[in-house]
């Protein structure tokens, strides 16, 4: 029986028990009038018996009198005690959990980024059939998890993604033009999205095209974005403004269940707003803040039973890195945190004061299932599941129709012009390639494969100077691992995911390589990033490299860690690479250009410790990087940029083919470690200072200064001391 019948059915009862019992309080009292006035009668006939029938009154004794009144109070006494205990016992029983409490259960995503195939590998991906796979993810098998909680009956579902659905495999390469993911997302049934950094890396524009693709197709799910600030003075946000207004994004919205209602709003962390360089000209709120102001807009203006926050801020090991946990502790009012940006994945809700925060993995491999019960305006948890998306679930047929044919769209428009396609077959491996927060093989193949096709494609076989020495790529930009799965077989798609982001300054997709000059000191200062800024910010921060190798030792001072390096390759041996001021030899550097705008910030984030100024060959600054593009075909006029993602299809198909049956092979150099990168731990005096650079000698100028400082505050001590006893004596 519904609640609110229960409910409803106890009031009435209350009234009718009420009305009884004011019916039954009244009888009490007749009852010992009743006897009051027949112990007078009896007493008035006694005395008419001996003659006094004239003061009936008189006959009645006080004593039997007080008796009889003392008998009426306490009989509507009992009745006035009982009558309140029955309205006690109503009361709180209409109060309690069974009688208020309201159920929802919340489906959530996050970072589902262009994962709409299960993988990987993608070969080895068959949706349809149960337990015949190990690959994980998927949308269409999203869906029928979405679509089978539904189907449980009550309490209500609402789902919900907290961001970064895009940009992660091939198919966001017609992003702008077809926004397959957005409209997937109404297809499946979200109730409400927000918008993360990588919904951002297209640029404003970008994002204002995609929105109108998918409002102009099959329709986009709600979206709420409370973070962003439009200054409608510049063009291309005024238009994006208008975009949002087009396709209906609001701060917030409002929903009613089962008998709640339901206040959403999304928000933007600060590392994930410092992670979107290409969202420029386009600034956000302070999340705390804003997540201030829509609390208090849903709580007192609106009138919300409950408050839901879509955050892509990020939940870290350490609690007060931890942004969405820090926000559930500075914002009172959220009942609720769906996160996302950080790619965790949460086998339990973490519990922040009154606040629940969950958070589902990244790529559709996980879909969390909060189930949660409303009292009286507290929110509990009844049960959580984080559910595996893998090949016990069989994929919904609509929704992977609709893949399937986004997959011809991409073979069309992309990958037919070079002779490829989508599920085309161009390599194998024997082992898995992997990466992780130290030297990994995938890592390197990336790294190599930078080096490999900027030299092929701009430099100079009789001019070393020419020749990049060194590339450079972080864990950040790599997305995927490449796994041998059942057959060994890496597609296009597969490839394609391991780097996938970006967008270039032509504004077509794809990161583009870059490159420049550096002095010996400021390449150890880019590889103090890997040793010294990665711990102190994520493992994103952590750099795959080509063309050198070093050695660091992690107790040393942070921005001097790095103790060796070498420059060269695993083919062609290692030389030494001064990397003291007084070399003047520049090397040449090669990176995607995302990579290379992180150059500033760790600047500023180091207070120039680590200040690194790209150069061209003759030594002058490069005041723009855009200018250091690297061009693919000299042959045409203009630059034609050197996308990462050619690039690397371009390396690995020129594999040498060691089984003879027509497809490359990955070399036997990536199946492991190469010693590019060695870590030395030593407490040894000696070590900690040799070969010191400028963080170093700050420390230990620091140090001296310190303990100047205490031997000047004991030899005052001791000399007051000295005076003291003098005087006493």
């Amino acid at each position: 029986m519904p609640r609110t019948r229960i409910k409803t059915r106890v009031f009435r009862n209350l009234g009718r028990c009420l009305k009884s019992l004011g019916k039954d309080e009244a009888n009490v009292t007749d009852s010992v009038c009743s006897q009051r006035e027949n112990y007078g009668r009896e007493e008035w006939a006694e005395g008419k018996k001996t003659g006094i029938e004239d003061r009936p009154k008189a006959v009645f004794p006080d004593r039997r009198r007080r008796r009889v009144d003392d008998r009426l109070k306490a009989g509507r006494w009992m009745m006035k005690s009982f009558r309140v205990f029955v309205v006690f016992l109503v009361l709180a029983f209409s109060t309690s959990g069974f009688a208020a409490e309201k159920r929802l259960t919340i489906v959530h995503t996050n970072d589902l980024h262009s994962h709409l195939q299960g993988f990987s590998p993608e070969i080895d991906y068959q949706p349809f059939r149960v337990n015949a796979d190990k690959t994980l993810g998927g949308w269409s098998r999203v869906a029928t998890v979405i679509k089978n909680t539904r189907a449980a009956g009550t309490p209500p579902v609402l789902v919900f993604d907290a961001g970064d659905f895009t940009m992660g495999s091939f198919f966001h390469m017609l992003n702008r033009e077809e926004a397959f993911e957005l409209r997937l997302l109404k297809a499946m049934g979200y109730d409400a999205v927000t918008l993360g950094n990588h919904e951002f890396d297209l640029k404003p524009a970008g994002l204002a095209a995609a929105l109108r693709a998918a409002k102009a197709n099959d329709g986009l799910p709600p979206l709420v974005f409370a973070s962003a600030i439009f200054d409608r003075g510049i063009p291309v946000l005024a238009d994006l403004q208008e975009a949002f207004a087009e396709a209906g994004i609001k701060p917030y919205m409002i929903l009613e269940r089962g008998g709640l209602k339901i206040g959403i709003f999304g928000i933007m962390g600060n590392d994930a707003i410092e992670v979107s360089p290409f969202a420029g000209p386009l600034t956000f709120h302070d999340p705390i803040e804003i997540s201030r102001d829509m609390v208090e807009t849903l709580r007192n203006h609106e009138k919300v039973d409950m408050v839901i926050c879509l955050s892509h801020s990020g939940l870290q090991d350490n609690p007060k890195r931890s942004e969405d946990e820090i926000l559930a502790a500075e914002v009172e009012g959220i009942d609720v945190i769906i996160s996302g940006h950080s790619h965790t994945q949460l086998e339990a809700p973490i519990i922040v004061g009154d606040t629940v925060i969950v958070q589902a993995g990244c790529y559709g491999r996980q879909v969390g299932i909060l189930d949660l019960a409303w009292d009286g305006g507290k929110v509990t948890v009844k049960k959580y599941t984080s559910v595996p998306v893998d090949s016990r679930i069989a994929g919904d047929p609509t929704l992977q129709k609709m893949i399937d044919s986004f997959k011809g769209k991409l073979d069309e428009q992309w990958l037919s012009p070079l002779d490829l396609s989508y599920d085309q077959v161009i390599a194998e491996t024997k082992w898995d390639l992997t990466v992780t927060a130290e030297e990994s093989p995938l890592g390197n193949l990336l790294a190599d494969a930078i080096r490999w096709a900027v030299n092929a494609a701009d430099s100079d076989l009789h001019d070393p100077s020419s020749q990049v020495v060194i590339a450079v790529e972080s864990n950040g930009v790599i997305r995927d691992d490449l796994v041998k799965g059942e057959t060994g077989k890496i597609t296009v798609g597969d490839l394609f995911r391991t780097i996938p982001l970006g967008i270039g300054v032509d504004d077509t997709m794809g990161y583009p390589l870059i490159s420049f000059y550096l002095y010996g000191y400021e390449i150890k200062r880019a590889l103090e990033i890997l040793t010294s800024v990665r711990p102190l910010k994520n493992d994103d921060y952590f750099l795959q490299i080509s063309g050198v190798r070093f050695t660091y030792n992690p107790h040393r001072m942070l921005f001097d860690r790095v103790t060796a390096m070498e420059i060269g390759s695993e083919e062609e041996g290692f030389t030494p690479l001064d990397y003291s001021r007084s070399n003047p030899r520049l090397y040449r550097v090669a990176a995607n250009i995302y990579n290379a705008t992180f150059l500033k910030i760790v600047g500023r984030f180091t207070y120039s410790l680590l200040e690194i100024v790209p150069k061209y060959d003759d030594g002058t600054p490069i005041e723009a990087l855009s200018s250091a593009l690297v061009d693919g075909d000299k042959f045409r006029p203009g630059v034609q940029e050197l996308k990462q993602w050619k690039s690397v299809i371009r390396y690995v198909r020129s594999f040498p083919d060691t089984d003879g049956n027509g497809v490359p092979d990955v070399p036997e150099k990536y199946r492991g470690k190469l010693g590019r990168i060695v870590e030395r731990p030593s407490w040894n005096p000696v070590h900690l200072v040799s070969r010191a650079t400028t963080p170093t000698w700050i420390a230990l100028a620091g140090l001296v200064i310190v303990v100047l400082l205490m031997a000047a505050i004991v030899l005052v001590v001791m000399k007051i001391k000295g005076r003291r006893a003098k005087a006493k004596d």
